[in-house]
């Protein structure tokens, strides 16, 4: 049994359709996160796991039942908001109190159980804080614990880290991975943020236009995308459009826009004509020749340091800047420094040209 389970579930708000037949299952336990562009219907979809909207059609279950006809408050699902929503006239453990009052829990009760929600988010002993105390890190694991005193079969998250700044985000990814593993509750994580997904999520969605276009693990849709959506949205990639030529197995020849011709893996239908994009990641690319259809030449543009992320941007014979994560030759290339990149074909992916 899943924790959580969609069946084709669509939400029309008039004539436009915001989520579009959208299934998954969750399995107990897990982290699943939905990872979109700004208005991809992530938020709906979340919306309406929690009751806040009903689907046009489609079924969702919790536990195997569905929960369609059931109220907001009568779903095992709680949700943790951007801005958090923390009361700040209360105190910490007032706060996380809150529900379990609103529940009827008995009052013998709930100064045990906030205790040892707090311990259980490391934050032991600060019952008496007032929220304004609080780092922002520390509201965040406050803003869960409040949730997960309740004991929910599933913990929705909305774009939870959006308002921290970057370091503090980069923190809390690895604190809520952590305390996931510590409840053993299944997570569903909503976010346009890939590095989020992809560090924290057992498996993610990919979505797209109210649809999803891939479901798989990290892993899977960093190296093997099914789409071109899903290779130019997850990771790093560098974009270059042409003109298939032929296909040999399943390599395919591409004639670049600006000239030149190059091979890469093909994904897909296509025949010779149609409009394709190759996709290539940072780190596929060297510095130095290569085969005769797996290299381009160009000229260093500029040199980004950024540690052990560092890039090299080229500016092609052809007139495209490419991205380049050579550590090798960061050191060793200036600007101005005539190039030649080179590539493994299988690493190169091409996909039919994404319309607009």
């Amino acid at each position: 049994m899943y924790d959580l389970s969609c069946a084709s579930v669509t939400k029309k708000f008039g004539a436009f359709t915001a989520v579009s037949g959208v299934s998954l299952d969750i399995p107990s336990g897990s982290f699943f996160s939905i990872l979109g562009p700004s208005g991809c219907g992530k938020t709906t979809l979340m919306r309406m796991i929690a009751g806040f909207e009903t689907p046009t059609s489609g079924d969702i279950r919790i536990k195997g039942e569905s929960v369609v006809k059931v109220a907001p408050n009568r779903r095992n699902v709680k949700m943790v908001f951007q801005h958090l929503a923390l009361f700040p006239m209360m105190n910490v453990g007032e706060n996380i109190a809150y529900g379990l009052r609103c529940r009827g829990e008995a009052k013998a009760d709930i100064p045990r159980k906030v205790a040892r929600v707090l311990e259980r988010v490391g934050l032991p002993g600060v019952e008496e804080k007032r929220i304004s105390q609080l780092s922002g890190g520390q509201k965040q694991r406050i803003a869960i614990a409040r949730c997960m005193v309740l004991e929910p079969d599933v913990l929705l998250l909305d774009e939870p880290l959006g308002a921290l700044d970057l370091k503090l985000r980069e923190h809390m990814k690895i604190e809520l991975k952590q305390l996931q593993h510590q409840f053993e509750t299944t997570f569903l994580y909503i976010t346009h943020d890939q590095s989020e997904a992809l560090v924290m999520s057992d498996t993610v969605a990919v979505m797209n236009g109210g649809r999803f276009e891939q479901i798989g693990s990290p892993r899977e849709l960093y190296d093997a995308p099914v789409s071109g959506f899903v290779a130019g949205f997850v990771g790093d990639s560098n974009c270059l459009s042409g003109r298939l030529v032929e296909t040999r197995g399943d390599l395919a020849s591409v004639d670049l826009h600006g000239g030149g011709r190059v091979v890469g893996r093909l994904s897909g239908a296509g025949r010779p004509g149609d409009a394709v994009e190759i996709f290539l990641r940072p780190e596929a690319l060297a510095i130095g020749p290569g085969a005769a259809e797996a290299e381009l030449v160009g000229i260093v543009d500029s040199l980004l340091f950024n540690g052990a992320n560092s890039r090299i941007l080229v500016m092609t014979v052809h007139g495209q800047l490419v991205e380049v994560a050579d550590p090798s030759a960061a050191s060793t290339v200036a600007k101005g420094d005539a190039v030649k990149l080179s590539w493994k074909p299988e690493l190169a992916r091409v996909f039919p040209r994404r319309a607009g």
